[in-house]
């Protein structure tokens, strides 16, 4: 088994990859003289010839130099070869500024008579529809072009934290009972709470990771601000009311959609306080810390390789079509998938890919059960991006972040009833499967608006302009947990700095909330399948099938899910109250 990507498939060597860097490079003077002649369907039509091939140049550049600086962030020079990449897609930006204002001054009707002479390009025709849509927010050439120079600094932050949280982190020796020394790292500090009992070793691991934070908090609030002011500046310059406006109305999202899942969660965080309550009783615990949640609440001794991993993964799907099997391996193939952790690789998991390549998958692979449903989830990810660039257009293949963990829950799901249809299942089994179906939500529906909400508070103050530090930070968290976990985080001494520990709040603003509203509609689409209603599935792929080629909420709709309104949020609400329920039985019996 290849257990590391296969790089070759992209580049055979720095060569080739150079070559192409140059080819790259080269295309953004021509693009510069596009300037002004777009009103004649000639050149239009040469342009949108160059969008397409840069497409596909682009996406085969960045999936080789970010995945190689993924893979060891200590590396100089492979991560100096990422930022190159992104500095001349800066250059490119500011090129092609002009695009949006002059497009925007031949008019709706202009364009809709250009696609009906020209057919063949009606896969910007989306792009061009989105583009008149938030028309109120471009801004003339000049100023769009002078806005394109300071592009680059918004990215700035999120390098700078990648660099401090990665690429300058050390791991710490945390000296536990009985004269163990463990050495604690961002990949392994979970495994290491679930296996010790006792409540001080579980403390010196927890502080073993956070103390790092703790040593640099003032760094990442420097970190943070800039990124908000940032988007602050963007949020001004182009005439959105808030920050948050500035992120949800490119795909026609409501805020009300945000609003409405916050203030759900907020009415069904009894049940997860019920729930946290039911884990510390079980557990013997004086107080339940945050990072008590990995605990087991039964002792399996569940150890899988990766091979086996798959097999679970793949058995879970036996039921559902061919095709569908078909993609799953194929994105699980060797040379595919990037499996154990090593020191510098970047932490967690993703799937990178699409636009005419073959997604790759990156893992930190432990051995636990939870990496199976790590698989099965960054699996459905790879499986909706094959699904996408088969149905699509190169440039409508594209599919946004609120659909994008639709697919990889869908999975989870799918593999939990799996494993809970199990006949030699024992108590304690079937204890773990609730514990993880309930620990599915407190994570995906709970702390992801938590830290949606965050987000949003903080957002307010800096559009207030209030100034921010650590501290105001910590205790926006820690009043953030009391109000949903119903535990005061600050009794634990580094857990307030949470906000220096979530890479998404640096890299995807406003990103975790979706994961929420995305768990949502799969729940349901999912529970659909379950049934065996009739099209169920047939439903679900063709969301997959929908790529970028329509506004997010309007995808989730045509496959039967409206999360413009509450319900799917409060079904969400309504499992996690069943299924505590089921556990205290278990617990009781």
């Amino acid at each position: 088994m290849n257990e590391h990507w296969d790089l070759t498939s992209l580049y055979k060597d720095e060569e080739d990859y150079r070559r192409d860097l140059e080819r790259f490079r080269g295309w953004i003077p021509v693009l510069e003289t596009y300037r002004g002649t777009l009103s004649d369907d000639a050149k239009l039509c040469a342009y949108f010839d160059a969008q397409v091939e840069l497409e596909k140049l682009v996406n085969r550049l960045y999936a080789y130099a970010a995945s190689k600086a993924d893979l060891d962030r200590r590396n100089v020079e492979n991560v100096g070869k990422e930022n190159e990449l992104i500095s001349l897609l800066r250059r490119l930006e500011s090129a092609t500024s002009f695009f949006d204002p002059e497009i925007l001054a031949l008019g709706q009707r202009h364009m809709e008579e250009f696609f009906a002479r020209n057919g063949s390009y009606r896969q910007f025709d989306f792009q061009i529809r989105k583009l008149f849509d938030g028309a109120k927010y471009v801004l003339s050439d000049d100023k769009e072009r002078l806005l394109s120079h300071y592009s680059a600094f918004s990215d700035v932050g999120d390098s700078l934290y990648s660099t401090l949280s990665v690429g300058d982190y050390r791991p710490k020796t945390a000296h536990l009972s009985g004269g163990r020394d463990v050495v604690v790292t961002t990949s392994n500090w979970t495994t290491l709470i679930a296996e010790e009992k006792d409540p001080e070793d579980r403390r010196k691991v927890f502080e073993a990771l956070y103390t790092y934070y703790d040593e640099h908090k003032n760094t990442y609030a420097e970190i943070y601000s800039f990124l908000l002011q940032s988007q602050l500046a963007v949020m001004k310059a182009r005439g959105y009311h808030s920050i948050l406006e500035e992120h949800l109305v490119g795909n026609q999202i409501p805020t009300s959609v945000f609003h409405n899942l916050v203030e759900v969660a907020h009415e069904g965080a009894k049940h997860l306080q019920r729930y946290y309550e039911l884990r510390r009783k079980a557990l013997h615990l004086e107080k339940h810390r945050s990072y008590d949640r990995f605990l087991p609440l039964s002792q399996s001794k569940t150890k899988v390789t990766y091979e086996q991993s798959k097999e679970m993964f793949f058995r879970s799907i036996e039921k559902f079509p061919e095709d569908f099997r078909n993609k799953a391996r194929k994105v699980t193939a060797d040379g595919m998938v990037d499996v154990y952790p090593q020191d510098g690789k970047t932490t967690g998991a993703y799937s990178r890919g699409g636009g005419g390549l073959d997604p790759m998958i990156l893992l930190n692979f432990q051995g636990t059960l939870e990496d199976v449903f790590t698989l099965a989830h960054e699996s459905g990810h790879s499986i909706h991006t094959l699904y996408s660039d088969e149905s699509q257009p190169l440039m409508k293949q594209n599919y946004t972040i609120f659909v994008a963990e639709i697919a990889s829950t869908f999975n989870e799901h799918n593999l939990l009833d799996d494993l809970l249809r199990r006949e030699d299942l024992t108590r304690e089994d079937r204890i773990a499967l609730l514990q993880k179906a309930i620990d599915e939500i407190c994570s995906t529906f709970y702390r992801q608006t938590l830290f949606g909400e965050y987000e949003y508070l903080v957002s307010r103050k800096v559009e207030k302009g209030e100034v921010l530090d650590y501290q105001v930070l910590s205790d926006i968290m820690t009043d953030l947990y009391r109000q949903y976990y119903g535990i005061d985080i600050a009794e634990e001494v580094y857990k307030p700095l949470v906000w220096c520990y979530i890479p998404h709040l640096y890299a995807t603003p406003f990103y975790v909330y979706q994961y929420a509203t995305s768990f949502s509609a799969s729940l349901e689409l999912y529970s659909r399948v379950k049934a065996g209603k009739e099209g169920a599935f047939e439903a679900y792929v063709s969301l997959l099938r929908q790529g970028g080629s329509d506004y997010p909420i309007e995808e989730v709709r045509k496959a039967g899910v409206d999360l413009t309104t509450k319900e799917p949020f409060e079904a969400v609400v309504s499992r996690m109250e069943e299924l505590v329920g089921r556990l205290e039985k278990e617990l009781e019996a």
